[in-house]
């Protein structure tokens, strides 16, 4: 913890003062003696001139002279010292050092000193602690006038706008609901992948209603002072309930709300449990007719603790999924409205191409597009600008220089995208191969071969083992030509990809007859491939798709050094190229 100016000037005098009131002690109380040698010391105890000496575990003794002289010396604390002092005529008083009068001095001297750096400690937590809570109560809180956002602004997700435009009468006119009996829900979960519109859908639920919206984070309650995480939830409502109707929005609500752990729990999950149980707590709190809304996003509802999901609480929960192909259509119409766009521009065409695309996506798409027209000079945006904007937000900008890549390298790369390619044409009549290139992008992709499957809303099986034979092409093409001694490192990607399809497949989808219809995330939770057996399974189909893989290779193998020749005299090639080669 960082301490201010003030506090750090007040602990270094607290400190000092300590110091020197023992040095202080300790001067006053040897001053009036007379500092002699052990020697001399000696000589006085043969000559019978010593009256006293005061014992003490001290590396010095204080003593007394028949003449009255006070001294001091050094103690040799031997285990006989006492005893010949005591044969040569000599007083001997045993002391603990110090007086205890003295002692008690310094001792409460320096407690007053811990005690001062304890409090100011104490204080400059206090402020820290006030600190945090004013800027929670500095929260984004927009008023009913500045959300200007709409439904109307939200391209797509007409299955969730539905279920939110009845909260919007809800927050407008919440008497009529009580009029008929009706409880409207407490709060509304939306969950979905990221990009897909979350926040905006909450942002335009607020606009519609002409309701203030209070906008925070799971994390803004996760806090390492105990308590200040549940103060801040019940500033948050108390702010909300003062403004009457108004919408209260908590993005990536899993980091405060994720599902208990029981009695045995550590000093960090009892705070997050203190957290959370104040959230319920306050929506459990909400009136009938009070007209506040709670909405919250995430994208891990798997997390969720199920007081959370429960009625009275998030009683609707709204998946906001990756827009199909009319909803990309109408995301790229929308972020269109402000740019120049040339007549070759096929949004459509866009739409169709883009499968997968979140909303955030898209919106990137045509803001690159922008971005790359207006770094050319061009007066509007053309296809080939929506081209290169396409391969740049999937996997990064072209590499200028590609002088210094040897040509053995540009073979492996070119037969690695010629082997995706191929393998898609050949096991997926559906999909499409859009476009295969040799050219290192800004990502560390030394290529790509653009694959684009068709917009289902489900995966088959057959889909799911063909997406694994796609990505295993370039391995295996990679053995097949160069040998098994020569594979590189340019698949780590793609094993990644197939190790996290057949791990879902036989472990999430239930789609494996040995292992059953057994779900293993209910048992292991996300973490399915911690599971030996699991693994095992999964490398052993792995094993068998891989072989499978390498023979379509081998009984293509015309097609597939076309492709390979024509990478490496041109570096690109076109989906219509790319279907000539592949007979």
């Amino acid at each position: 913890m960082k301490l201010d100016k003030k506090t750090t000037i007040l602990l270094i005098i607290i400190v000092s003062l300590a110091v020197l009131s023992s040095v202080f002690l300790y001067l006053n109380k040897s001053k009036d003696y007379a500092d002699i040698s052990y020697k001399i010391f000696m000589n006085h105890i043969k000559n019978g001139q010593v009256e006293r000496v005061e014992l003490s575990g001290d590396p010095r003794i204080m003593g007394k002279l028949k003449d009255g002289t006070y001294f001091v010396t050094d103690n040799p604390r031997t285990e006989n010292f006492k005893e010949f002092l005591l044969l040569n005529n000599v007083q001997v008083i045993e002391t603990n050092g110090t007086s205890p009068l003295k002692n008690g001095a310094i001792f409460l001297v320096m407690l007053g000193g811990v005690g001062a750096l304890a409090y100011f400690l104490n204080k400059n937590m206090s402020k820290q602690a006030q600190k945090e809570m004013a800027l929670m109560s500095n929260m984004d809180s927009q008023d009913s006038n500045s959300v200007s956002i709409t439904f109307d602004d939200v391209a797509g997700n007409e299955e969730a706008k539905e279920s939110l435009r009845e909260m919007v009468d809800f927050i407008q006119n919440p008497e009529k609901y009580v009029k008929y009996g009706a409880r409207m829900p407490r709060g509304v979960l939306l969950y979905g992948p990221p990009g897909t519109g979350k926040t905006l859908l909450a942002k335009a639920l607020a606009g519609e209603a002409k309701a203030p919206f209070f906008a925070v984070t799971g994390s803004d309650f996760i806090q390492v002072y105990a308590g200040l995480g549940a103060s801040r939830i019940r500033g948050l409502f108390k702010k909300a309930k003062q403004c009457g109707k108004s919408v209260v929005f908590i993005d990536e609500i899993d980091a405060l709300g994720k599902k208990r752990k029981g009695a045995i729990s550590n000093g960090g999950s009892e705070e997050s449990d203190r957290t959370l149980n104040a959230l319920l707590t306050e929506m459990s709190g909400f009136k009938e007719n009070e007209g506040i809304i709670v909405i919250a996003a995430t994208n891990r509802v798997d997390t969720l603790d199920e007081a959370l999901l429960r009625p009275g609480r998030f009683d609707r929960q709204i998946e906001v999924g990756l827009p199909d192909v009319n909803a990309r259509y109408k995301i790229l119409k929308y972020h269109s409205k402000n740019k120049p766009l040339s007549d070759d521009v096929d949004l459509n065409k866009v739409a169709h191409e883009t499968v997968y695309f979140s909303g955030a996506q898209l919106e990137n798409l045509m803001n690159e597009s922008a971005m790359i027209a207006a770094r050319n000079n061009d007066e509007i945006i053309n296809m080939n600008h929506i081209n290169k904007a396409f391969y740049t937000v999937l996997v990064g900008e072209e590499k200028k220089d590609r002088s210094n890549i040897p040509l053995e390298d540009k073979e492996i790369t070119a037969y690695h995208e010629a082997g995706h390619a191929l393998t898609a044409k050949k096991v997926s009549n559906l999909n499409r191969v859009t476009k295969v290139s040799i050219i290192p992008s800004t990502k560390g992709a030394g290529g790509f071969s653009m694959n684009i499957p068709p917009d289902k809303m489900y995966q088959s099986k057959k889909d799911i083992v063909n997406n694994i034979i796609i990505a295993l092409g370039g391995r295996a093409a990679e053995e097949v030509i160069f040998g098994k001694e020569n594979i590189t490192t340019g698949a780590s990607s793609d094993l990644k990809k197939a190790t996290e399809m057949t791990l879902s497949m036989i472990g999430a989808f239930g789609m494996d007859d040995e292992l059953g219809l057994i779900n293993y995330e209910v048992l292991l939770g996300q973490n399915i491939g911690s599971n030996k057996y699991l693994l095992e399974r999964a490398k052993s189909i792995l094993d068998k798709l891989y072989e499978e893989t390498k023979e379509i290779i081998i009984e293509n193998m015309k097609s597939l050094d076309s492709i390979a020749n024509k990478l490496l005299e041109q570096e690109v090639l076109g989906e219509e190229e790319i279907d000539l080669l592949v007979s």
